[in-house]
């Protein structure tokens, strides 16, 4: 499936896309109070075609908002709810001796959970590694395979996936490699007390609000190839690749305090998630090009889980977001020749 825009209808392609992007932030707000950057990040992730991590205490809507987002897209939706017992198996599904009409016995596949558009994988910190990597597959690929069979997702296809930081015991972290296929770490934050004054007015009364579907699947399909379209000018594309190469101790222009706290900076597909959501925020403000802004917006959401600190930056425990903001501070936006 392939988008081929011309001149006449580019600027018509990108006024849907707004449209339909606003449309959705105001659904979703309307049973979502506050946490605006939150549902924004959730959203231009799924646009991207990536997957996101929400980190967050428990209670702070983090499964409503997974669940009230396939409502507005009108996604099929499946929960999973990871515990240490739970087996790849219980994920991805598995095949069984069924008989036919004539008596016959057959092996037949059987669909986990993982099958459906919007996966919601709560507390995915909790399971064992093992079940962890059942998603490895499911993520990157697209694809599940069981019995030496592929078996292809619907598409389109997001896992949002939930943990809390602060409970340690029975949890397993997530691996480096895991997280690395997650293309945004959302974290959910305590509401302030204007909008938890609303959430006890919605939650506590007579009337819930219920959100409407806004688009479908196909829509959703035809805005993720508009994306991909948007052209990004070549001082953008450099600006995007030198923030990235700062985020490597190793390489020779990043700056001091990536050599004094960071051990391992970002892998490629950090890249890839900046550039694809810039241009999303771009179609989102009626605009056919990506600016530095664009590309700022959008750093820490996607980064913020590919940095690894050394033993330095965890001693003084520092916060992986106020490391990005001094990368971006000391990474100029052109380089002076």
């Amino acid at each position: 499936m392939t988008t081929t825009l011309s001149p006449q209808n580019i600027e018509a392609a990108v006024a849907d896309f707004q449209k339909h992007y606003r449309a959705i932030e105001a659904e979703v707000g309307k049973v979502i109070v506050g946490h605006q950057n939150v549902v924004g990040q959730t959203i231009l992730c799924l646009m991207i075609g990536g997957h996101a991590l929400l980190e967050g205490v428990p209670g702070l809507g983090k499964t409503l908002l997974v669940r009230t987002l396939a409502q507005v897209m009108d996604l099929h939706f499946s929960r999973i709810q990871f515990t240490p017992d739970l087996m790849p198996a219980d994920i991805v599904g598995t095949s069984i001796v069924v008989t036919d009409e004539r008596g016959q016995r057959n092996w037949q596949f059987q669909t986990g959970p993982i099958f459906g558009n919007l996966i919601l994988a709560d507390e995915i910190n909790r399971a064992t590694p093992k079940t962890q990597s059942a998603l490895l597959e499911a993520m990157a690929e697209q694809s599940v395979t069981v019995a030496k069979k592929t078996h292809q997702m619907s598409q389109p296809f997001f896992v949002l996936a939930t943990q809390n930081p602060l409970e340690m015991e029975g949890t397993y972290p997530l691996p480096e490699a895991q997280l690395d296929r997650f293309a945004f770490k959302v974290s959910v934050e305590s509401p302030e007390l204007q909008d938890l004054l609303t959430i006890l007015d919605r939650t506590t009364g007579t009337k819930t609000p219920e959100p409407h579907k806004i688009i479908g699947a196909e829509q959703i399909l035809v805005m993720k190839q508009l994306v991909r379209a948007v052209p990004v000018a070549s001082h953008v594309k450099e600006y995007i690749g030198r923030l990235v190469l700062a985020t490597h101790p190793t390489t020779a222009s990043a700056p001091e305090i990536t050599k004094k706290y960071i051990r391992f900076g970002s892998s490629p597909r950090g890249a890839q998630a900046i550039m694809l959501a810039a241009k999303v925020l771009a179609l989102r403000d009626g605009r056919y090009n990506v600016s530095f802004e664009d590309v700022r917006s959008v750093l820490a959401p996607a980064l913020r889980h590919r940095l690894i600190m050394n033993f330095e930056g965890q001693a003084e425990g520092l916060n992986p977001d106020s490391l990005i903001r001094k990368i971006i501070d000391a990474t100029p936006e052109k380089v002076q020749v």
